[in-house]
């Protein structure tokens, strides 16, 4: 194995009173001992049981001058090694700036929600991570930003553990502190031992056809009926449909152009014959200009009103599960691999970037199981 025959010595940022340090993780060696007592005022962080110096360019080059063939040096937690976020640039930070805060509340720093856009993150994450940082940082109001360690933030993790969030809520939580100090404060991989919660293996909630139509035939009007068709029909993500405009529905080839999707990916997917006729009949009637479903002033339809169409459709269609528009995607992949479409091509309709995001749909599909006779029967 390479450098089996070199000690190992791992370095971590730290933070300690506001200033940079190197932290120096290492077993006890007493040749690593004498040459850590050469370096520039060595300290012991007896919380986090290392050595920690002054964080400089000096002090860095001198680390590895001074253990060069006696200790490998490992920086994998140290230097950054992690692409930049390149979604959708739809963002816009002066929302922030006109929220109304409480007399003691702790606001997000600016360079915080400067970062997030300058690294594109979509509009939605943005909203997400200050959300969870806030909250964060307000659980700790007598305590300077700065000087929280890995310590208080297991104890808040554990504290929304006990309060019965979600690995979701707890992953975005998590994230959003690690942003902080990784990136606004480019000490990447600092909270190198905050333990995520293991990933849920839940399965998609589907629809069957039927019940699908019944919420499509129980739709208000023309403009709810093309949208919930569309959702299923191209199996959508509901920011996708929002993003549509007039130009991506290309008749002459069937398909829809889905533009800087998720993970700023275009593709294209199924343009179904029957939504077809429908658009054309909504065109007429609702004269949209630029996006294909356009709220008051020809402004892009709202999220929060696609959510509501759904749910009233699908109970006054009689289906009284809560019902989502996510669920018309996840039903259209399920739908078109039960009717033998190879799971290559499902994919790619569904802009997933792996094929083992869309397996799941495996294994909810029923025609394999069908087949089964059942012991009883």
């Amino acid at each position: 194995m390479k450098h089996s025959h070199l000690k190992n010595i791992t370095l971590k940022h730290l933070l300690i009173n506001d200033i940079k340090m190197i932290g120096l993780l290492f077993y006890p060696d007493k040749v690593i001992q004498a040459l850590i007592k050469e370096l520039p005022n060595p300290k012991w962080h007896a919380k986090l049981n290392m050595v920690y110096i002054r964080n400089t360019k000096e002090n860095l080059d001198l680390i590895f001058e001074k253990f060069k063939g006696v200790a490998w040096i490992n920086t994998s937690y140290f230097f950054k090694n992690k692409p930049l976020h390149n979604n959708n640039n739809n963002n816009d930070a002066s929302l922030f700036k006109r929220r109304v805060y409480p007399t003691d509340y702790k606001k997000c720093p600016d360079s915080y929600i400067q970062k997030l856009i300058l690294k594109k993150y979509a509009l939605n994450t943005i909203n997400s991570y200050v959300s969870a940082f806030e909250a964060f940082i307000n659980h700790y109001k007598s305590k300077e930003l700065n000087t929280l360690n890995e310590i208080d933030i297991r104890a808040y993790i554990q504290l929304l553990i006990k309060q019965g969030r979600s690995n979701s809520a707890i992953n975005i939580c998590i994230n959003s502190i690690k942003f902080y100090y990784e990136i606004v404060l480019d000490m990447p991989n600092r909270f190198y031992e905050i333990e995520r919660p293991r990933k849920q293996e839940k399965l998609p909630e589907i629809l069957s056809k039927k019940e699908v139509l019944a919420i499509i035939n129980n739709t208000n009007n023309l403009k709810h009926r093309c949208i919930v068709s569309l959702l299923y029909s191209a199996g959508l993500r509901r920011s996708e449909l929002l993003n549509l405009k007039l130009t991506d529905v290309n008749s002459e080839r069937m398909l829809i152009h889905v533009k800087q999707s998720k993970g700023n990916k275009d593709r294209y997917t199924l343009l179904s014959k029957k939504v077809l006729l429908e658009l054309r009949e909504y065109f007429k009637l609702y004269k949209p200009q630029i996006y294909l479903f356009e709220g008051k002033k020809g402004i892009a339809y709202s999220a929060a009103s696609v959510v509501k169409i759904v749910k009233r459709a699908a109970k006054k269609g009689g289906i009284y599960k809560k019902v989502t528009p996510h669920m018309l995607r996840h039903s259209f992949a399920t739908h078109i691999l039960e009717s033998g479409t190879d799971i290559r091509y499902i994919q790619e309709l569904l802009g997933h970037s792996s094929t083992k995001t869309t397996e799941i749909y495996t294994r909810v599909a029923t025609n394999n199981l069908q087949t089964i006779k059942n012991p009883l029967d």
